[in-house]
């Protein structure tokens, strides 16, 4: 049946150099396959031991709900509701699934970045591991200034939307069920968490070539712009949230200009050090 193929389909005289480059391309991709079961393997035994600790971690993130509650002399106990039945177990589940992905993305990020080292030159690895540590942890900044800063306001903002009851008006009382508390919660630290990444992508693509600080410094009225569309589509519809996310945001763009201005400069440095050399 092979004989019967056109030459350059028959196996048998394909050229030794295309043969040889199969095997390399088949490591390749069973490393890739190897990578990825283990990143989803970690996030999902992070996954379930997050599961059975999801009541503990709603309790904490409830806890701004809770100082607003009191802040309005409330004398009864803060309380959150659920009309369906599987409701909180919905619940718990996205906690779960949340706070597994936080847990398990030192192990993903190690895994991305154990595939692609070897492609990498020495001084390309070195550069590569500061936006690798720096991606998690400007997420956790924002994460923590939503939950310190960001949602003590909007829950108080929210609360404030109450009206006692008289002879001429209607008695108005929040009862706010947990899942959407939840979602607020989570679409917040989502928003803040992805936005405060914003100078490892700059960063990123300016080491890249693809952006220059010149380019950042025109384009900061542009930026501005941008950034309150994001600030707009991202949080609440009111004024005083889309400021709070667009000050920071806006404090990390120029953050931004200054780091690829440094990478500027010392590229054009290492460059006159190699055409002295």
């Amino acid at each position: 049946m092979t004989k019967d193929l056109p030459a350059d389909q028959r196996p048998d005289l394909i050229p030794d150099e295309v043969e040889a480059s199969r095997a390399p391309l088949l490591d390749h991709l069973n490393e890739l396959r190897s990578r990825l079961m283990k990143a989803l393997i970690a996030f999902a035994l992070a996954t379930v031991g997050c599961f059975f600790v999801a009541g503990p971690i709603f309790n904490i993130l409830v806890e701004p709900f809770i100082e607003a509650f009191r802040t309005h002399g409330v004398t009864e106990d803060p309380r959150l509701i659920y009309t369906a039945p599987l409701e909180f177990f919905f619940v718990k589940l996205k906690i779960a699934l949340f706070a597994g992905l936080f847990v398990s993305f030192p192990i993903m990020a190690w895994q991305v970045y154990a595939f692609v080292a070897p492609g990498l030159y020495k001084n390309e690895r070195g550069a590569f591991w500061p936006f690798l540590v720096s991606a998690p942890v400007l997420f956790t900044i924002g994460v923590l200034f939503v939950f310190y800063v960001m949602m003590p306001l909007v829950m108080a903002f929210a609360l404030s939307q109450q009206q006692q009851g008289g002879l001429d008006a209607v008695q108005i009382e929040a009862q706010i069920k947990v899942s959407e508390y939840l979602s607020l919660s989570l679409a917040l630290m989502t928003a803040f968490g992805l936005s405060f990444q914003l100078p490892v992508v700059l960063a990123l693509l300016g080491r890249a070539g693809l952006v220059s600080s010149d380019t950042l410094r025109k384009g900061r009225k542009y930026a501005i712009v941008g950034i309150l569309a994001v600030a707009a589509f991202a949080t609440p519809p009111d004024f005083i949230s889309q400021i709070m996310l667009t000050v920071p945001v806006y404090g990390l763009y120029e953050i931004s200009i200054w780091i690829v201005s440094v990478m500027e400069r010392k590229a054009a440095e290492e460059e006159a050090e190699l055409n002295e050399a």
